[in-house]
């Protein structure tokens, strides 16, 4: 008896998670947001610094915001909800 095996063609499928630019852009996401976490702290770790711990606590904030709508951005973009 011979074995048949019918060659199938690949499938081609248009798998939107996959496209690279989606995680360079969670990694940087995620660099601000490591930025942000180390900023807040600094005052901490530099006592010379205890004068302007608001303005690095609002840096941080800001960074911490920014790199969240960024990430938020890329996710929902990757589930299909962003434009077309």
């Amino acid at each position: 008896m011979e074995n048949t095996a019918v060659e199938r063609q690949p499938k081609k499928t248009d798998n939107n998670a996959n496209q690279t630019h989606y995680y360079v852009t969670l990694t940087i996401a995620v660099a601000i947001g490591l930025f942000g976490v180390f900023v807040r702290f600094v005052p901490d770790v530099i006592p010379a610094l205890d004068q302007l711990t608001f303005v690095f606590s609002l840096v941080a904030n800001i960074a911490m915001i920014v790199a969240t709508f960024i990430a938020f951005k890329v996710v929902f973009a990757i589930l299909g909800f962003g434009k077309k």
